[in-house]
């Protein structure tokens, strides 16, 4: 049932393309194993193995904290509708601040979203896909729009004070690349 890949072939790349969230999962060598989800239009595939998304400004950086530490990463998209699929993108990844050169290169292929705080991009050295018939179905009803409205009512200049508040350590106290001052 499992199939590997060395690269994402033009069907995975469509399915991705049509997904409406992923997961993100993250470790340092120490401390807590972390799993995101993300949703939004924040996920593109730039290459057979390189994919890049955006982070938004949430409640805690966590990817970005086991990036400095180690950066392997491991995306998942699950099938809720139609045919089932699970399929997981596996390699290394890099962060991005505005502050970064490749950020800015990579920027404009994603819409404008206020709360934008990073872009990872990751070389993937593997795909695999697996049945996921145990995947229940869901129907897609709509994004939430709490995040995007709370950015915006920030504005940019309390959203990077927020950063450096909340985003700053991970929860193990590790380094997440956010600049205080």
């Amino acid at each position: 049932m499992a199939k590997i890949f060395d690269e994402i072939t033009e069907e995975q790349k469509s399915f991705i393309a049509n997904q409406k969230m992923f997961f993100v999962g993250t470790a340092a060598n120490e401390g807590r194993v972390n799993i995101s989800p993300k949703g939004m239009d924040t996920f593109r595939v730039v290459g057979a193995n390189k994919i890049v998304w955006l982070n938004l400004t949430g409640s805690g950086n966590e990817t970005a904290a086991h990036l400095l530490k180690n950066n392997r990463m491991t995306i998942m998209f699950c099938a809720f509708e139609g045919k089932p699929l699970i399929l997981r993108l596996y390699g290394l990844a890099k962060i991005y601040h505005d502050r970064d050169e490749r950020y800015h290169e990579y920027i404009n292929l994603f819409p404008a979203i206020v709360g934008s705080r990073q872009i990872i991009e990751m070389d993937i050295d593997m795909v695999q896909t697996s049945c996921g018939f145990a995947v229940p179905f869901m129907d897609f009803k709509e994004e939430r729009s709490q995040l995007k409205s709370w950015a915006e009512k920030q504005g940019e200049d309390r959203l990077k004070e927020y950063r450096k508040e909340k985003n700053t350590t991970s929860i193990d106290n590790f380094e997440t690349g956010i600049v205080k001052d």
